[in-house]
């Protein structure tokens, strides 16, 4: 059993555990609604991009409509033919047409213009 003295410092424990409690509690947005449940959070935009040139397949597969296949044969076609020059560049790779391609666009870094690469 405790003893007085005892008791006393376990209730002083307990209230000032309480008291932490509250002011978090207090701080976190209390009954004034600040808190925000996950499942009704608006979404936060994000932009993907992707630079053609040192991409590698896993992040090429992110992409709209590209799988593990396609991102391989872009990065196969990257390796074979060198680096691409142009968006257009693209259309040599196989299953990559016009559409395709605009969708992908938005999600693709410029790439530099000729005349800015050294040996041009």
């Amino acid at each position: 059993m405790l003893d007085a003295r005892q008791q006393s410092t376990v209730a002083s424990l307990a209230a000032v555990g309480l008291a932490i409690g509250l002011v978090w509690w207090v701080v976190a947005g209390g009954q004034s609604g600040r808190l925000i449940e996950i499942d009704q959070a608006e979404p936060v935009p994000y932009e993907f991009m992707v630079d053609l040139n040192t991409a590698t397949w896993p992040e090429l597969a992110q992409l709209p409509e590209v799988g593990e296949i396609l991102a391989r044969r872009i990065v196969e076609t990257r390796e074979t033919e060198g680096p691409y020059r142009t968006q257009q560049d693209l259309l040599k790779v196989r299953g990559i047409g016009q559409i395709k391609l605009l969708r992908m666009a938005p999600h693709l870094l410029p790439l530099p213009d000729d005349t800015a690469v050294a040996g041009n």
